[in-house]
């Protein structure tokens, strides 16, 4: 399965390969003429439309790139390539929707938010998602109701999923018709004291008259403050008539996208917002029911151009990450007993921010990096033997990794499925790890203590400068985010380096040299 963290970066794979190559080329040149600009707009232009971007959207795309691009300002500039990469990140920007619109509940109580789209686009299960990421994190008590009277066993399975997230769902009747029940969902929402009612309407395998007029009939009955079209990011050029029809017939305020972590050409993204002026609220991220996201364009225009997405890498790790375990830790690591117990919870850590993939995709430049990552064979199974290993052993073996000897390696190889190298590599990383976190610690002045407050272990904050020397120093490369491995696992030995960082970031055992 692929992780949930890198699928922004899988859907816009290939547009972000074509981008990233035509970009690179204006970066390497010292200055640039109108003629260079036309060639590259024409490129990019081609890009778009391969990723299955409207014709309409590019023209515009395009017009307003040469605009910006074709300034005295551009072609005068020092390094006037980045200065076009920044206006294309500045389109993408735009074309995407500017800033972060979440769903719209200013309203007064109980709030109702429709769902309207096609058959097949995950409309059902999307409104599950929201009505458990609404009670989640903002605390509000939310109803679903079906209106779906036509597919069979459409509204047992909203009720099946409202249990899943432990959500109420409104009681069925059987006869009524939609308007019916979004009134009789309204009237209990009312009497229930609900915050929030999501109204999950039919669907249709295509655009027809009688689906329009049904979902207009129930806009008009139940007056809805959020009309939400969800749709599938798969949907390709056609999304634009999808996007038009639901605009113009019932009136929409947003866009929910499903299957971002399909492989997609991102088109569709690109189409619906330009073309109907409403934003991408929310993404779908993978088939699990917290598997929905805020739709950020910046930050998605950013994964698009090879930049990464470190303040979405952040907040994964803010949001899964134990603050009171890391603050044990942290102590512990300060006083040099970083044991093998510690290592596993940053294993596992990794694990629930999106694995290994997952954690890559967010990193500035990898996106230039995709066939070496493909050679290196990167998968979440690593984690999992290690993780294996460290369970294989005692105990007392995970707090005193110096009991390990032969005898004791071949029985946890065997325990584990592995072999007494695995073993050997795994205990050589903690060594360095626990020799790096005790010098954090103990450092009072200098680069390390500065790293040590940036991971919570006191001390001031390193230079740019003093970062660099710290990078050269250490052969592993500089630690990672708090909370987690300071080595990024499995790299091959021949790894480019990654920005700033000015080299390898190292490697966790289990994918060393092949056999």
């Amino acid at each position: 399965m692929r992780p949930r963290a890198q699928t922004c970066f899988v859907m816009f794979d290939s547009l972000s390969e074509k981008l990233g190559g035509i970009l690179d080329r204006l970066t390497r040149r010292g200055a640039l003429s109108a003629a260079d600009v036309d060639a590259a707009a024409r490129e990019v232009r081609r890009a778009l439309l391969e990723a299955d971007v409207a014709l309409e959207v590019v023209r515009g795309f395009i017009d307003k790139l040469k605009e910006r691009a074709v300034g005295v300002e551009v072609l005068k500039s020092v390094t006037p390539g980045q200065m076009v990469v920044k206006i294309v990140h500045d389109q993408l920007v735009e074309t995407l929707g500017s800033n972060v619109q979440p769903i719209d509940l200013n309203a007064a109580a109980p709030v109702a938010i429709m769902m309207v789209g096609l058959q097949g686009s995950g409309k059902t299960t999307t409104t599950a998602k929201i009505a458990r990421r609404l009670a989640d994190q903002q605390k509000r008590k939310v109803l679903m109701a079906s209106l779906d009277t036509r597919r069979p066993a459409a509204m047992e399975q909203l009720a099946v999923l409202g249990q899943q997230v432990a959500i109420d769902t409104l009681p069925i009747v059987a006869g009524q018709t939609p308007v019916q029940i979004a009134g009789r969902a309204l009237q209990a929402a009312r009497l229930g004291g609900y915050d929030v009612v999501l109204l999950d309407t039919a669907g249709r395998i295509t655009l027809d008259d009688t689906m329009m007029m049904e979902a207009a009939d129930v806009r008009r009955a139940a007056n809805p403050h959020e009309v939400l079209l969800v749709a599938d990011a798969l949907t390709g050029q056609d999304a634009v008539n999808l996007a038009r029809a639901f605009n113009e017939r019932v009136g929409l305020t947003g866009i929910v996208l499903t299957r971002v972590d399909g492989d997609g050409r991102g088109g569709a993204a690109l189409s619906m917002r330009a073309v109907t002026g409403k934003p991408i609220k929310l993404i779908g991220t993978g088939e699990k029911l917290d598997a929905l996201e805020d739709f950020d364009p910046a930050r998605i225009a950013g994964r698009i151009l090879g930049m990464g997405d470190i303040v979405s890498l952040v907040e994964k790790a803010a949001a899964t990450i134990d603050a009171e375990k890391a603050a044990r830790t942290a102590e512990r690591m300060r006083k040099g007993q970083f044991d093998l117990n510690d290592l596993r919870e940053q294993l596992e850590g990794m694990m629930k921010m999106g694995g290994l993939g997952g954690l890559m995709g967010m990193l500035p430049g990898i996106g230039k990096m995709k066939n070496q990552l493909a050679a290196a064979n990167l998968d979440d199974k690593v984690l999992k033997r290690q993780i294996a290993i460290i369970s294989s052993m005692t105990p007392k073996e995970r707090r005193n990794p110096d009991l390990l000897k032969a005898s004791r390696k071949k029985r946890i190889a065997a325990g584990s499925g592995t072999k007494v190298e695995e073993i050997n590599r795994l205990l050589k990383m903690h060594w360095t790890m626990a020799d790096v976190m005790k010098a954090m610690g103990g450092g009072k002045r200098g680069p390390m203590a500065g790293l040590a407050n940036m991971m919570g272990l006191g001390g001031g904050m390193p230079s740019p400068e003093e970062l660099q020397k710290l990078a050269e120093k250490m052969p592993g490369g500089l630690p990672g985010a708090p909370g987690l491995p300071p080595t990024v696992p499995g790299l091959p030995s021949k790894f480019p380096g990654l920005p700033g960082l000015g080299g390898k970031p190292g490697g966790l055992p289990g994918l060393g040299k092949k056999k």
